[in-house]
């Protein structure tokens, strides 16, 4: 069985300090072992903020920091407690990630859910994957996800990171709004078969292309490595497998884009269903 994973509440109330967050930023370990991520930008602040995360430290530049929103956000945290670490804007460059540096980030707790208490029809669909070559097309899933309504991610294995920065700063604020839940092939293969789920798997070798397949309610999609695939473990927990038609020389897709080829067609298998107005 799997169990929320929440950010550690005894983590005590004072800033982290910038070799800390550098740390965080490169050391998937660290960032596991707190149960924390970096996060940059004044719509992610924002975001992370609305969607309820907890923000651990809040980093802020003051002669970077040009926006009246962001301004007032930091002047807020600031009197309401938020641990908060006000720096040169020569010392913000030492942890942006970004060419242009905004001038405010944070340390956000991680947020995971268990397989053992959501339910497959939560949002138009859930997304199961097992390892991701880049994590930029992580983050563009992520972001496809919440675009759609899809509920989530189910994460097989230790492999993927859903809070490395590149992920994070992919998705443009949608990993706020997804939920994340690490499992195993058998805790998975259990929920599915207590849910009687189908789980639908994109492969070139499926026997129906993604425009005419039938997708069922709830939808489970099972997406593999860019490289190698689907694992023979994914294709057994298959119940059907689609292809993505191919006409030019190209013989596969961008993951990000096989991806959300497909969870744009279960949306829209999805929309057609719906009765129109009378």
């Amino acid at each position: 069985m799997t169990h929320d994973i929440q950010p550690d509440r005894n983590l005590p109330d004072v800033p982290l300090t910038l070799d800390e967050i550098k740390r965080l930023q490169v050391d998937r370990s660290h960032r596991d072992a707190r149960r924390s991520f970096f996060i940059e930008g004044v719509r992610s602040v924002v975001h992370a903020i609305e969607s309820g995360f907890r923000i651990e430290t809040l980093v802020f530049s003051e002669k970077l920091l040009i926006v009246p929103i962001a301004r007032r956000l930091v002047r807020d945290r600031c009197r309401s407690g938020t641990p908060t670490l006000h720096v040169s804007p020569e010392a913000f460059r030492q942890v942006s990630l970004t060419p242009r540096a905004s001038g405010v980030a944070a340390v956000v707790g991680q947020r995971w859910s268990s397989l053992h208490n959501v339910s497959p029809r939560a949002g138009l669909c859930w997304v199961v994957l097992e390892a991701v070559r880049s994590e930029g097309n992580l983050g563009s899933l992520i972001r496809t996800s919440e675009a759609i309504g899809g509920a989530g991610f189910i994460l097989v294995g230790p492999r993927v990171d859903p809070f490395a920065p590149a992920v994070v700063r992919a998705s443009m604020g949608a990993v706020f709004g997804q939920t994340f839940i690490r499992t195993n092939h058998r805790s998975l293969r259990n929920w599915v078969r207590r849910h009687r789920c189908r789980v639908v798997g994109a492969s070139p070798q499926g026997s129906a292309e993604l425009h005419a397949f039938d997708y069922p309610r709830p939808t489970i999609l099972i997406l593999g490595e860019e490289r190698a695939g689907l694992t023979p473990s994914q294709r057994d927990l298959c119940s059907d497998l689609v292809r993505i038609p191919m006409v030019g020389a190209a013989d596969s897709l961008n993951l990000a884009v096989a991806g959300s080829l497909l969870m744009y067609e279960v949306h829209r298998s999805r929309s057609l269903r719906r009765p129109g107005p009378h």
